[in-house]
């Protein structure tokens, strides 16, 4: 449990973490590159580029913050931008690898419970918007409900990438699929 004081769901992310050693920096800082209204959902530590920094999951985007003395790193990924997501992990840590826009962005050395919830929510969000993501964080493992509205070739391709990506079972596919259909 990591207590940093900076904002209540800033506060309630870092919580979840088991360590802040290397990110505290970056927590503290995090404010600063947030957009206005934009929430905190998930917070992991990794490696990216040259520095360890913080993976941050908001309500609108995938963030990278890499705070340094004389250096600041902010690289961000908006969901709809993002294509698929990719979770390998070992022993204690994982790589997470977001594809996005035709390239492929792989932060290393994230903790393995850490970077496997996050790829999780990540990819709920990626099939099911906001519910889906508020649903992968309060219940792993559950599948995340179709958004009332969007557009249904996009969610379908999304969905397709899912499946073909691994990140969903062949009867997930199926089941969400059908509710996709059903709401037109």
């Amino acid at each position: 449990m990591v207590d940093v004081n900076v904002r209540p769901d800033i506060d309630a992310a870092a919580a979840k973490l088991k360590s802040a050693v290397g990110s505290k920096r970056e927590i503290q800082k995090l404010p600063e590159v947030l957009w206005e209204g934009e929430t905190v959902e998930m917070l992991a530590p990794g490696l990216y580029g040259k520095g360890n920094g913080l993976v941050v999951m908001t309500d609108q985007r995938l963030v990278f913050l890499k705070h340094g003395v004389m250096s600041q790193q902010v690289e961000d990924f908006p969901y709809s931008r993002i294509s698929s997501v990719q979770w390998t992990g070992g022993m204690l840590m994982g790589t997470l690898a977001v594809f996005s826009s035709g390239n492929k962005a792989e932060i290393k050395q994230m903790p393995k419970d850490a970077g496997k919830a996050l790829a999780d929510a990540l990819r709920a969000r990626l099939a099911g918007g906001a519910a889906g993501a508020q649903a992968a964080a309060t219940a792993p493992g559950a599948p995340a409900p179709a958004p009332a509205g969007g557009d249904i070739a996009s969610r379908l391709a999304t969905l397709d990438q899912l499946r073909a990506a691994g990140a969903i079972t062949d009867e997930e596919y199926r089941d969400r699929r059908e509710k996709i259909l059903d709401s037109l």
